[in-house]
């Protein structure tokens, strides 16, 4: 197949394409390299893919409608995975009208792209993030997500809304996947578990919101992409999947695993709860099982440790002046 890529320099998109080469498809690739982390890290992640023949890279913004109007017509594209976007729940409170501009109004513009060029398959990032603080848990695709508590979370939702008109009105075949907090090697430096490896080990204080019993379903980034591909080849009407490791741990016990793999104390530097922060996510992923084949493979502590291994590797290169 031929595959656009909107985000492929970020964390998840170069996995994704790595393995979408890798399996023998041919990708497109659109990146705006935005400045929300430092571009050195998103040039690292473009260098395995910039190897392949296959792999096409164009530095633009999806809100760009000559631009992405002259992608899709000087390339043959069958499905689009979309995953850029403006990321982040805290950012997202301080800058909302960049988040709506980016999230909502240019996934507009790629799906008018889309209509316009008789291309119909679309798989969308969209985020745990959408059920609030549902208190119903493991979070289920049937459970209401009417009640989002950041802008990010908004504009994901309005995502997926725009997604369903789409298939309503032009009969896209589209999959929403709603991703549980995704780690591993190359995660935003910004995260969680990037953040707090990096300051403890340097010995650096971490920031710690409330008192640790916030609790995330942390979801390694080879069963995400595993789950996009999955997805891949089930594209067929319009349907919202969780994809995530349905298992949680909370804050303080995340940080007790990091500290055991660099054999480091934390320290600690107590913030109150932040606005926006979800009481904890939890992904309930029987549809997915059940009508994708998903089966998530790897726990924290495996994926804590491949991710502190990649850190060690490469934090001379990606942070030079620690």
């Amino acid at each position: 197949m031929h595959i656009l890529i909107t985000g492929v320099a970020g964390f998840i998109g170069s996995h994704l394409g790595e393995k979408l080469l890798n399996l023998g498809h041919s990708v497109v690739g659109v990146d705006n390299f935005d400045t929300f982390y430092p571009k050195h890290f998103k040039v690292a992640n473009l260098n395995q893919l910039n190897n392949s023949n296959e792999f096409t890279f164009y530095e633009d913004d999806i809100r760009n409608k000559n631009s992405m109007k002259s992608i899709f017509e000087n390339n043959k594209i069958d499905v689009v995975i979309h995953l850029a976007a403006k990321a982040g729940v805290r950012p997202s409170i301080e800058h909302i009208e960049e988040y709506y501009e980016v999230n909502i109004s240019g996934t507009l513009n790629l799906l008018e792209c889309m209509r316009q060029n008789k291309v119909s398959k679309l798989i969308f990032a969209s985020s745990s993030s959408v059920y609030g603080n549902n208190s119903k848990v493991p979070f289920s695709e049937i459970d209401s997500v009417d009640y989002p508590i950041s802008p990010y979370a908004a504009t994901k939702k309005s995502g997926e809304l725009l997604c369903h008109v789409y298939k309503h009105l032009h009969q896209f075949d589209i999959n929403c996947l709603r991703f549980f907090t995704v780690f591993g090697p190359r995660q935003r430096p910004d995260l969680a578990i990037h953040k707090f490896t990096r300051l403890i080990d340097a010995d650096k204080p971490i920031p710690f919101y409330g008192d640790g019993s916030t609790a995330r379903d942390y979801t390694y980034i080879d069963d995400i992409v595993e789950g996009i591909i999955c997805s891949l080849t089930k594209l067929k009407g319009f349907h919202v999947y969780n994809i995530g490791e349905s298992k949680t741990i909370t804050l303080g016990g995340l940080i007790q695993v990091i500290e055991g793999k660099l054999n480091k104390k934390a320290i600690l530097e107590k913030y109150p709860v932040q606005p926006g922060d979800v009481t904890q996510t939890f992904a309930d992923i029987t549809k997915a099982r059940k009508e994708l084949g998903y089966d998530p493979k790897y726990n924290l502590d495996i994926g804590i440790n491949k991710f502190v291994k990649w850190y060690i590797k490469n934090k001379d290169t990606l942070y030079p002046d620690i």
